[in-house]
């Protein structure tokens, strides 16, 4: 490689870097269920959302729907305890549906684009470092950051990279089939990351059929530092 082509290559190189941190990810949550009648157009809500590049959606099936007659097929304990951490972070006495939360920082009922679009304005991406997720080496890397008065959590996510439509038979949602795009099937915490560089091993995923991203979070409920697509 010739010294010209190798310094060609190191610009396109920073200059991908400096695009992805001029251009962050925005993270959108959406806490939903199965169960509960006002969460469908959340969800088309998000479907909606999932179709922008800049934007990272996440639909997170609760638990404390199931016991009012349908069991949702997504839900975990570990996305309700997330929720839960959110009520914490956001000063509230308690958790509902649906709830879409905004890079962590800002909250509204998901029911209406016009709510989620004023929410996205006021809690805009921070430029944080750059997530390499790479699968064939089975890592995730982490550009240099600046350095963190306390340590952030580290969160792969696993996700359906489509719409899947499920057929609730009993409940307040009885005889209807919903559309329920980027199901998350998995979370599962890497590590903690205080700044600078950092490498984490990426988990064999399960499912292949499943899209991966990562996030930086600061702390349980708190504010998204960076998301990373794989």
């Amino acid at each position: 490689m010739s010294l010209r082509f190798a310094a060609a290559a190191l610009t396109a190189a920073l200059a991908l870097a400096g695009a992805a941190q001029a251009q962050p990810l925005t993270v959108v949550e959406l806490f939903t269920s199965q169960g509960c009648s006002s969460c469908p157009p959340a969800d088309a809500n998000l479907a909606t959302l999932a179709a922008r590049p800049d934007i990272l959606a996440l639909s997170f099936g609760v638990t404390y729907w199931d016991q009012l007659g349908w069991k949702d097929t997504f839900a975990q304990k570990a996305f309700t305890a997330r929720q839960q951490d959110y009520a914490k972070g956001l000063g509230h006495d308690g958790v509902w549906t649906p709830q879409v939360v905004v890079n962590g920082r800002v909250d509204v009922v998901g029911t209406t684009m016009g709510e989620i679009e004023g929410a996205l304005r006021k809690a805009p991406a921070a430029p944080g470092p750059v997530i390499q997720i790479s699968a064939s080496q089975a890592r995730v890397a982490i550009t240099a950051g600046q350095r963190l008065p306390r340590p952030a959590q580290v969160w792969l996510v696993r996700y359906e990279p489509q719409t899947v439509r499920v057929p609730v038979k009993r409940g307040e949602n009885g005889g209807k089939t919903l559309p329920i795009t980027h199901v998350v099937r998995e979370l599962t915490k890497l590590g903690d990351y205080a700044g600078g560089q950092a490498t984490y091993p990426l988990p064999a995923a399960t499912n292949g059929a499943l899209s991966t991203a990562v996030l930086i979070q600061s702390g349980p409920g708190g504010p998204i530092l960076a998301a990373g697509r794989g």
